[in-house]
C-alpha cells in the first residue's frame, strides 16, 4: 500500500469514528430512546463540548472531500513523492488536533490546526502541478 493511500484510509476512519463522542454524550442527556428517536427541536441540547465535537465532526466531513479528491488525483497520475507523503501525514494530524482542539473549545488553536491542514493539501496540490 503506497502511504498516501494509507493516510487517506486512516483520515477516513478517524474521520468516521468522530461521531462517537458526541453520540455518547447524547446518550447521558436523553437516553437510549432519546437518542435513537428522530431529532426534535424540542430535545433537551447537548453540553456545549458535544455540539463543538459535532461541529468539528461535520467540517471534517466536508474537508475529507478535498483530501480524498487530491490522493485520488495523485494515485491516477503516479504522483507520489516526499510532499504528497508530507501533505497526506500532516493532513491527518492537523485534522486530528482540530477535531480535539474544536471539541475543547480553543479557537485559536482551531484555526491553525484547520490551517495546517490545508498547507498538507496545498502540498499534495503543488506535487501534482509540478508534475503536469
Amino acid at each position: 500500500m503506497k502511504p498516501e493511500v494509507f493516510w487517506l484510509a486512516i483520515t477516513a476512519m478517524m474521520t468516521g469514528l468522530f461521531f462517537v463522542p458526541y453520540v455518547l454524550d447524547r446518550m447521558t442527556v436523553r437516553g437510549l430512546m432519546g437518542t435513537l428517536a428522530n431529532p426534535n427541536p424540542a430535545d433537551k441540547p447537548q453540553h456545549e463540548w458535544a455540539q463543538r465535537a459535532q461541529r468539528a465532526h461535520a467540517n471534517a466531513v466536508e474537508n475529507l472531500v478535498v483530501f480524498a479528491a487530491l490522493v485520488a488525483a495523485a494515485q491516477f497520475a503516479g504522483v507520489n513523492n516526499h510532499l504528497t507523503v508530507l501533505g497526506c501525514a500532516l493532513y491527518f494530524w492537523a485534522r486530528l488536533a482540530h477535531y480535539i482542539i474544536y471539541t475543547l473549545g480553543i479557537p485559536g488553536l482551531r484555526t491553525l490546526a484547520f490551517t495546517v491542514g490545508v498547507v498538507g493539501e496545498l502540498l499534495i496540490a503543488i506535487a501534482l502541478l509540478q508534475a503536469m
